[in-house]
């Protein structure tokens, strides 16, 4: 859904892969799994910021594919730009690869966590 003739999709088998490929540097943005093997989506988007503070790494975007309501919380935690709720919808997907890709965040509506107003009866 996001190959065309401008863009280079490198797959990493793993996440101090992703680690070890940003380092080398040329990498726009970063598309991970909140749930991939031993090193999901979170440790990943947190070591990367973490290499970014003392300068072991150049600053890249990362994009988050959640499974469900918790996730975006620990996405926001995690210093991720943009996040996509599954199932993927190729047109939402784009968008935040675009809204990334041009220095704007991106944050999927589709699990926006529920609005608790205290004092009132009426909870969402």
């Amino acid at each position: 859904m996001l190959e065309g003739p401008d863009v280079l999709i490198e797959e990493v088998a793993n996440g101090p892969d992703v680690i070890h490929r940003v380092k080398q540097g040329g990498i726009d943005l970063v598309i991970v799994d909140m749930q991939i093997g031993a090193m999901g989506g979170m440790a990943i988007c947190m070591d990367l910021r973490h290499e970014e503070s003392y300068g072991a790494a150049d600053p890249v975007s990362v994009l988050m594919l959640l499974d469900r309501r918790p996730d975006v919380f620990l996405a926001r935690r995690s210093g991720a730009e943009g996040f996509v709720v599954k199932p993927l919808d190729p047109q939402r997907t784009r968008s935040a690869v675009r809204a990334l890709l041009a220095g704007d965040g991106y944050e999927d509506e589709s699990l926006r966590p529920a609005t608790v107003r205290v004092g009132s009866t009426n909870v969402q």
